[in-house]
């Protein structure tokens, strides 16, 4: 992970995972974020955070909509990985509209 400078930190990649559906339309209140949603009934929301005080705010927000959520995890930039070829995860289309979670369900089960 990139140390940064006295007084300045480094931007970082981010995965936000939620449980349950976020509709496309939070994409414009999770601003330069990417809202998916995940096979296993998640949401992941990813993008660059420039500094430890807007990843506060992105988690506050989180908090704010009454969404679980279930982890917050520096993303590895230097991957391989192409989220627009992995089948395992579809972007939200808007096609169900609102927030559609199972509190019950187990995050970690696909459904």
């Amino acid at each position: 992970m990139p140390t940064p400078h006295r007084g300045h930190q480094v931007p970082i990649r981010y995965e936000l995972r939620v449980l349950g559906h976020l509709d496309s339309h939070w994409s414009t209140w999770f601003t330069g974020l990417t809202l998916t949603q995940e096979a296993d009934g998640t949401t992941s929301l990813c993008g660059v955070v420039t500094d430890q005080a807007e990843l506060h705010g992105l988690i506050a927000k989180v908090r704010d909509l009454g969404v679980t959520l279930l982890s917050v995890t520096p993303a590895d930039t230097t991957s391989d990985h192409d989220p627009q070829t992995d089948t395992s995860k579809t972007t939200n289309t808007g096609s169900h509209p609102g927030f559609n979670a199972d509190p019950d369900a187990d995050p970690q089960k696909p459904q």
